[in-house]
């Protein structure tokens, strides 16, 4: 596995105690529910593909970012 960047998140208390509720629910983390999360948001946008995460290549016709 690739190593790991961390960043601070200042979040709103509301949605972090929230966030930590769903995880327990989910018996993980907060960090592995937020990463479940963003993995799959970016899925459903198109933007990451497979279980892994991998980047999707552009779409034809697209400049890519830069």
């Amino acid at each position: 596995m690739p190593p790991r960047d961390a960043f601070l998140v200042r979040l709103d208390p509301a949605v972090l105690v929230a966030l930590r509720r769903w995880a327990d629910d989910d018996l993980r983390s907060v960090n592995a529910q937020i990463e479940f999360l963003l993995r799959r948001c970016l899925r459903e946008a198109g933007r990451i593909g497979g279980a892994e995460g991998e980047e999707k290549p552009p779409r034809r016709g697209r400049p890519p970012r830069g």
